[in-house]
């Protein structure tokens, strides 16, 4: 249904260094550059960062947010530990299991430094 998910930054360098880390730790490459937008580009999707073309500041979605699959819990322990590590805060509740009817997920939660929210899940 979705080519790919773009959200907004007002410091590219700054967003490239820390989706760098964060998304390596999904086992994702590090970003490929195109001019004011980055692209990780895996054979499930595309997630893309870029500078607003309009010139104007970029702003983080309310009510939005941008989930990544995490192979395991452990996986999903160090996504999160690395968001925290480099500058994004957590958010919703801590990470952990949380159920849905029979399907068990173990989810994180985090705010990126421009306040996009992001989520990594692992089905359990």
């Amino acid at each position: 249904m979705f080519s790919h998910v773009m959200i907004g930054t007002n410091n590219l360098e700054a967003a490239k260094d820390f989706y760098d880390k964060l998304l390596g730790t999904l086992g994702i490459a590090p970003a490929m550059v195109d001019r004011h937008r980055i692209f990780y580009r895996t054979k499930t999707g595309t997630f893309a960062v870029s500078k607003p073309i309009n010139g104007e500041p970029a702003t983080a979605a309310n009510g939005g947010t941008i989930g990544f699959v995490a192979k395991s819990q452990e996986e999903a322990d160090a996504w999160h530990a690395t968001g925290v590590a480099n500058g994004a805060t957590s958010c919703e509740d801590p990470p952990g299991i949380r159920a849905m009817g029979d399907m068990k997920l173990y989810l994180a939660y985090l705010r990126d430094p421009d306040g996009n929210k992001l989520c990594v899940m692992h089905r359990m």
